[in-house]
């Protein structure tokens, strides 16, 4: 059997201005990937890279033509970049990897003996996040807590891009259509027979993180907004709590006017309700916002992404076309 004896892995890296990492990713990828098959590719997505990451792309594949390089037009962000590389991969089986080797190559082999056993999809989960900052640490335990709470779909804690898919998954996320893409929530949402492996996340080769503060906050944000509708049910339990508190209170101040008479009205409290209420209609309306922002970008209908250049990617290898 074909699956069991000599696979087709395509490994998937998106990379932006990864030029300190490129020679040593390599070599450990293609290490752990002629241990397992004769038959592979690496996929590697030059995200609009400013520094010297796609001439070394191109040194590599000049070495191993296994390497395949596609060249987006811009910097169309990772979500998109790994949306790229999953739309031109053809193996049997396709594993989308970081290249700063965080996520372990040698990982690889236990993913392909669970997926010949059976999984579709083959799950790569952090136990030991302790390479990461303090901040980082926290802010990821708190956004998986409250993304599997307030999701439809649960997603996995602790769960990265780093996984490997079955062909028949690949070929389930081409006919999702949505533009705002939320990777690890689309991953979940697809279903599939699922198995995990474990492992603890390594420090950086070498480079530094692009994921500053605003940009995981705005992921964040993407991954709550992309896959639950909660926050604006919520407003609607809101909207009716204080209709019914408005009333009563309204009541109160009958009755005891009735009895004890008139007040002279205070400006502070006076004040503070406007505020208090004026902030519950801005932040109302900044999540109503955020959808509507959303539903703005679907019927544009404009392509995820725009392809520069292709290097290596077969001729008869249909281009992902617009949906």
């Amino acid at each position: 059997m074909t699956m069991a004896t000599n696979p087709m892995i395509s490994v998937v890296v998106p990379m932006y201005n990864e030029e300190e990492v490129v020679e040593v990713f390599f070599e450990a990828i293609t290490k752990v990937l002629r241990s397992l098959t004769t038959s592979y590719e690496i996929i590697c997505v030059n995200d609009g890279s400013t520094d010297m990451t796609l001439p070394k792309l191109i040194a590599a594949r000049g070495a191993d033509p296994a390497i395949k390089i596609i060249d987006l037009s811009r910097n169309f962000g990772k979500e998109i970049a790994l949306t790229a590389g999953l739309d031109f991969a053809t193996g049997d089986a396709v594993v989308p990897i970081d290249a700063d080797l965080q996520d372990p190559p040698e990982l690889i082999n236990e993913m392909v003996e669970k997926w010949r056993d059976g999984a579709d999809m083959v799950i790569a989960v952090r136990t030991d996040r302790g390479t990461d900052g303090w901040f980082k640490r926290t802010s990821a335990n708190l956004f998986y807590r409250v993304a599997g709470r307030l999701s439809d779909t649960g997603i996995p804690n602790n769960a990265g891009d780093f996984r490997l898919m079955d062909r028949k998954v690949i070929d389930a996320l081409k006919a999702l259509p949505e533009r705002t893409r939320f990777m690890k929530g689309i991953f979940a949402w697809l279903g599939f027979k699922q198995a995990e492996v474990t492992y603890s996340r390594p420090e950086r080769v070498a480079g530094t993180t692009k994921w500053k503060f605003w940009k995981l906050w705005n992921f964040a944000l993407e991954g709550i907004f992309s896959f639950t509708t909660l926050p604006l049910r919520i407003w609607t339990y809101m909207g009716f709590a204080i209709s019914v508190i408005a009333p009563a209170y309204a009541l109160f101040i009958i009755v005891r006017t009735s009895f004890l008479g008139i007040d002279v009205p205070g400006y502070a409290s006076t004040i503070v309700v406007i505020l208090f209420f004026s902030g519950l209609n801005m932040l109302g309306l900044g999540i109503l916002g955020e959808y509507v922002g959303r539903v703005f970008v679907e019927v544009k209908r404009r392509p995820l992404y725009l392809v520069r250049e292709t290097i290596g990617v077969e001729l008869n290898h249909e281009k992902p076309k617009p949906i």
